[in-house]
């Protein structure tokens, strides 16, 4: 856990855009963000000053209990992120387009980013790749609808990649990234995701884009730096990646709570006389 400072939580901060992000690469701002799938919870991350919360397909994971991301639907990823921005008030707001919803044809990309902006109230997707979904992108973003890239280890193709390993590794796929990133950039994304990828080439890759990245497993010259929220509050605990730090440990915390309360009933020392009505 962080030994420094805690600053102070963001109050009556202006709407974070996708032109406040440009502001603060241009600053050199860092950048932070984190997932949510929840009210709860993203209401407690915009009040602490979370710059952009990404809904992401890791609902399949932590909130579905799926082996990877694959399962979950278009109609889920709208259902958990109309919860999100329902809490939101300053935070930008970025949805995962899943699996299959985007990879098809550029016409149903972006027939899934519309109903994402219409049916959520989200202020941008996410769609994981390079080249091949490059039609996908400018059909998305000619529409008016901002799109985050993702590039390096990209959940979605985990069966085709056969392993979670760092990308980006072999001079070869160095350089299809590099060029990728550029592709992205071009095609009008506002942003672009580089995980689990060597720190020095996503500080290459950073230098060279006028938009910001935004890593996980990246190392520190990202222009700023997204975890996923249970893995980050220590909610999580059978997923140890060298790039996560945890904050909390949660799981602790409610599983010594819960056991209180299961003592204090089984004891009927809950509900006391003050309790009670």
């Amino acid at each position: 856990m962080s030994t420094q400072a805690v600053p102070p939580p963001v109050v009556n901060a202006r709407r974070v855009t996708t032109q406040t992000l440009q502001e603060m690469k241009a600053a050199r701002i860092p950048i932070a963000a984190l997932t949510a799938y929840d009210y709860t919870l993203a209401r407690i991350l915009d009040a602490a000053g979370i710059d952009v919360i990404l809904v992401g397909d890791s609902a399949s994971n932590v909130m579905a209990g799926h082996e990877t991301t694959l399962p979950i639907t278009l109609d889920q990823m709208i259902y958990h992120a109309q919860c999100v921005v329902r809490a939101v008030r300053r935070a930008l707001v970025v949805v995962d387009l899943p699996f299959g919803s985007y990879q098809g044809n550029p016409n149903e990309a972006l027939a899934s980013a519309i109903r994402v902006m219409k049916e959520a109230g989200a202020h941008a997707v996410k769609l994981e790749g390079g080249k091949p979904i490059l039609e996908a992108v400018e059909r998305i973003v000619t529409a008016g609808i901002p799109v985050m890239g993702h590039l390096g280890l990209t959940p979605q193709s985990i069966y085709r990649f056969g392993t979670y390993k760092v990308r980006a590794q072999e001079p070869e796929e160095a350089e299809q990234l590099r060029r990728d990133a550029k592709l992205l950039e071009e095609a009008g994304c506002f942003a672009l995701v580089l995980e689990k990828i060597p720190a020095e080439l996503a500080r290459e890759v950073t230098a060279s884009l006028r938009i910001p990245t935004i890593g996980i497993g990246a190392g520190v010259h990202c222009d700023g730096q997204i975890l996923v929220l249970h893995d980050m509050l220590g909610l999580t605990t059978d997923f140890n990646p060298r790039f996560v730090r945890r904050y909390a440990r949660l799981a602790e915390t409610i599983t010594e709570a819960v056991q209180h309360y299961v003592q204090d009933v089984r004891q009927r020392a809950f509900p006391s006389p003050e309790e009670s009505y």
